[in-house]
């Protein structure tokens, strides 16, 4: 199942206010057949925990809401821990985003994809 999900921009809202939205997108392949991907209206100067909340991810993934919790005030994320980044590149929960972000969520391997071709490759 893949879910896309595209939030426009609401036609109630002054355009003032849509002037300052920016949209990025987020990305999450929960295992091989589930897969989500939303494009979302945010304001300049959200981080990239507040999109993920506003997504409504935190609630919909409790994983990575307890992870949220627990690195919340880390600044400088760490290799084999980290869960999130911007286009492939790790980044703290507090990362102000930009427009056109690639937000991904990032999910734990159950063996490293290295160490998986260099014993294909031997057998």
């Amino acid at each position: 199942m893949v879910e896309l999900t595209v939030e426009g921009r609401d036609s109630s809202v002054p355009q003032s206010t849509q002037a300052n939205l920016i949209t990025v997108y987020l990305a999450y392949a929960e295992d091989e057949q589930r897969q989500h991907y939303l494009a979302l209206q945010v304001r300049q100067g959200t981080s990239l925990y507040e999109a993920l909340a506003q997504a409504g991810w935190l609630e919909k993934f409790a994983e990575l809401a307890k992870w949220c919790e627990q690195v919340i005030d880390i600044t400088t994320p760490t290799a084999k821990r980290w869960h999130v980044g911007i286009y492939a590149q790790k980044q703290p929960l507090s990362y102000l985003l930009q427009p056109f972000d690639r937000i991904e969520v990032y999910r734990s391997l159950s063996a490293d994809p290295m160490s998986q071709r260099k014993n294909k490759s031997r057998g």
